[in-house]
C-alpha cells in the first residue's frame, strides 16, 4: 500500500489528468463557458497569468535574453506553425479521400486547425517540465500568438477560403493582460526575490502544472458541451485519430530531422522545436473563428477538430514527458 501511494504521489500530474478529465465528462457545465468556475476569466485570464508570472519569476534573464537572437530556432518554429503545416495539410486533404468518408465540415475543420498559431501555455509548459528551451518556448509562443493575429486570417482566406474582421485591438489586449505583463512582473520579483527562492525553492513548477491540469479541466468541460448530436461517432473517430497521427507524425519528424548534434540544435532546442512547431491554440483559435464564421451554421461542425487538437496536445505531451526527459538527460547522445 505505501509502495502505490508513494507512486500515485510521484505520478499526482497524470493521476490528476484522469481525475479532472472524468470529471469534466461527469459535470461539464461546472467548467465550460458561461458555468460556476467562469473559465473565460478564471482560466483564460487567471490561470494563464499565473503560469507565465511563474516562467518570468523562475526563468533567468540571460537566458530569455539569449534566447532572442536564437534566430534559427525562431525560424524554424515560426516556418513549420504558419507555411509548412497549412501546406501539408492541405496536400494531404486534396490527396486523401476523407470527403467521402467523413463529414465535409470536419475535413474543412482540419484545414482551419492547421492555420493556427501557437498557443501561449501548453507548449511552454511540457518543454519546461521536460528540461528544455523554456526561454525560446516563450519567445515563439508569444511570438506566434502576436503574428497569428495577422498570419491566421490571412491563411484561413488563403487555404480555407473565407473571410472576415478579427478584432486585432482586442486580441493584442488579451495577450498583453495574460502574457507579456505577468513574465515581466515575474522577471522583475525575481529580481528582488533571487537569494529568497535560491534558499527556499518555492514548488513553482507543481504550481504551473496545477494551473495545466485547470486547462485540461475547463478544456475538456467545453469538448463534452460542444453539440455533435449531427456527427456520428464514427467521423469523430476518425477525426480522432487523424489528429493523433498527424501530431505524433510530426513531432517524430521533427524529432528525427533535428536531434542530429552536427546540425546546430541542442538537445534543450529539440525539446522546444517538437511542442512549439506541433502545438495550436484553442484560446487564439476560437475567438477568431467566432469572429470569422459569426451567424454561420458551420461554425459547431469546423470547431470540433480545434476542440480534439487542443487537449489531445496537452494529453499526448504530458504523457511522453518522462521518456523525452530520459532522452534529454542521456550522456550518449549529443547535447
Amino acid at each position: 500500500m505505501a509502495t502505490l501511494v508513494e507512486k500515485l504521489r510521484k505520478n499526482w500530474f497524470m493521476v490528476g489528468i484522469v481525475v479532472f478529465i472524468l470529471f469534466a465528462k461527469m459535470a461539464p457545465w461546472i467548467g465550460m463557458k458561461g458555468g460556476p468556475l467562469h473559465p473565460e476569466f478564471t482560466i483564460k485570464y487567471m490561470a494563464v497569468m499565473i503560469i507565465f508570472f511563474n516562467s518570468g519569476l523562475s526563468l533567468k534573464s540571460e537566458d530569455l535574453k539569449a534566447a532572442l537572437f536564437h534566430y534559427r530556432l525562431h525560424i524554424f518554429i515560426q516556418g513549420f506553425t504558419f507555411v509548412f503545416f497549412p501546406l501539408c495539410m492541405t496536400f494531404l486533404m486534396n490527396v486523401l479521400p476523407l470527403a467521402d468518408y467523413v463529414n465535409k465540415h470536419l475535413v474543412k475543420g482540419i484545414r482551419v486547425v492547421s492555420c493556427m498559431p501557437p498557443p501561449v501555455s501548453s507548449a511552454v509548459i511540457i518543454t519546461k517540465a521536460i528540461g528544455g528551451n523554456e526561454a525560446g518556448a516563450i519567445f515563439n509562443s508569444a511570438m506566434g500568438s502576436f503574428l497569428g493575429i495577422f498570419v491566421t486570417p490571412v491563411l484561413l482566406l488563403t487555404f480555407v477560403g473565407i473571410d472576415g474582421n478579427v478584432p486585432v485591438m482586442s486580441i493584442l489586449q488579451t495577450l498583453t493582460i495574460t502574457v507579456v505583463i505577468p513574465l515581466a512582473l515575474g522577471q522583475y520579483a525575481r529580481s528582488h526575490l533571487k537569494k529568497w527562492m535560491e534558499e527556499t525553492k518555492p514548488p513553482l513548477s507543481q504550481v504551473g502544472s496545477f494551473m495545466l491540469l485547470l486547462i485540461i479541466y475547463s478544456t475538456f468541460c467545453d469538448t463534452f458541451s460542444t453539440e455533435t448530436s449531427q456527427i456520428n461517432a464514427k467521423d469523430l473517430l476518425i477525426v480522432g485519430i487523424l489528429i493523433f497521427l498527424i501530431q505524433t507524425s510530426f513531432m517524430y519528424l521533427i524529432f528525427s530531422s533535428t536531434s542530429a548534434g552536427n546540425i546546430g540544435y541542442s538537445k534543450e532546442d529539440v525539446v522546444a522545436l517538437m511542442f512549439c512547431s506541433t502545438h495550436k491554440s484553442l484560446t487564439l483559435g476560437m475567438p477568431i473563428l467566432k469572429i470569422i464564421y459569426a451567424g454561420d451554421a458551420i461554425l459547431p461542425f469546423i470547431s470540433i477538430p480545434l476542440l480534439i487538437y487542443h487537449p489531445t496536445q496537452i494529453l499526448l505531451g504530458s504523457v511522453l514527458v518522462p521518456f523525452v526527459k530520459s532522452w534529454l538527460l542521456s550522456t550518449d547522445l549529443p547535447r
